[in-house]
């Protein structure tokens, strides 16, 4: 009798361990655990498929992981992103933060495709985001975290939402600020997760007024170093060129550390909405100064940052649907 209630007793703990490391939102619980059972592979499906992306091509982990940002920016982290348009959907891909630069869903179509052959109609596209987010930080040299898991896919998309939630190159300080705080962020979060520049690139046209005519008087931005300035003209023209390829982090392109952040204090931020964080607030500059001076301070803000990002709105519990394709709602 005594090793029965021992064994009770043990099962109620074991029940109660997810949600140690858990995520309350509306609707129910997110945790790392949530496919152990469901989808034990699912993890590992993930990290292999993203891996050999990245090694196939450097600049796929900068992209996955802004795929993830840019879709808990709209409507929370439910894969709204990754619809494509139908009758009765116009998809955010659409929009103008992720027309022609928003990329990557064929490694996502991959994974999908990998993890419905394990386990059938389990693991969202959600999901599949907020593991692939991690694993391209990983794999570039960045943190680790546990991501809480449980997540369900929307059933619409906003392309409104798509183009006013997401900050945007050009904005001020305040703006952006705005923008994070009615997702529930803050400002240790927005210059923790600007830190994402450290990897990946960024197009001419958003950040080409810098170049030549930051405020409209016809004069460059002075709070861009000039030499900097002079070297990205020569491949970024007055006109012509918007699709022309810039890394975020000209120091260490592919490998994700705090340079960025040293970047910042130099002057030689690639878009707008980088250098102001030095510029425009004297919080976020300390912030800059603190993760210039220490890495595995950034390193631990981002992971925190990540993991409060992935918990914004999300569809748990029977909301939402798992998307036996990414690309397109179930028909029932």
């Amino acid at each position: 009798m005594a090793r029965i209630t021992k064994f009770i007793m043990l099962l109620s703990f074991l029940a109660l361990v997810p949600l140690c490391f858990s995520a309350k939102t509306p609707g129910g619980y997110l945790y790392p655990q949530f496919y152990d059972h469901s989808c034990p592979k699912a993890q590992e499906i993930v990290k292999m498929v993203v891996a050999k992306a990245v090694a196939k091509e450097a600049r796929m982990a900068a992209s996955l992981l802004r795929l993830h940002f840019h879709d808990c920016f709209v409507k929370g982290c439910d894969a709204s992103l990754l619809l494509d348009s139908t009758g009765s959907i116009v998809s955010e891909k659409r929009s103008n933060p992720n027309r022609n630069s928003a990329r990557g869903f064929e490694v996502l179509d991959e994974i999908k495709s990998a993890l419905e052959k394990e386990c059938p109609h389990t693991v969202s596209c959600a999901d599949i985001l907020a593991l692939a987010a991690r694993d391209s930080t990983v794999l570039t040299g960045g943190p680790y975290w546990e991501v809480p898991l449980g997540r369900r896919d929307s059933r619409g998309a906003s392309l409104s939402g798509s183009n006013n939630n997401i900050p945007a190159p050009n904005n001020t300080f305040q703006t952006i600020l705005t923008k994070f705080k009615l997702q529930g962020l803050d400002i240790v979060d927005l210059v923790a997760l600007s830190g994402s520049h450290t990897i990946g690139n960024a197009r001419c046209t958003s950040f080409r007024q810098r170049l030549y005519n930051q405020t409209g008087n016809g004069k460059p931005d002075f709070t861009l170093d000039q030499s900097y300035a002079a070297q990205l003209r020569g491949r970024c023209p007055r006109s012509g060129g918007d699709q022309n390829l810039f890394f975020l982090d000209f120091v260490s392109p592919v490998h994700f550390d705090n340079s960025y952040f040293k970047n910042l204090l130099a002057y030689k931020g690639l878009l707008s909405s980088d250098q102001i964080l030095v510029t425009q607030n004297q919080a976020s500059m300390e912030l800059v100064k603190k993760y210039a001076e220490n890495n595995e301070l950034f390193f631990e803000h981002f992971a925190k940052s990540m993991v409060k990002m992935g918990n914004i709105s999300p569809l748990t519990g029977s909301r939402g649907e798992i998307r036996k394709h990414c690309r397109k709602m179930n028909s029932y």
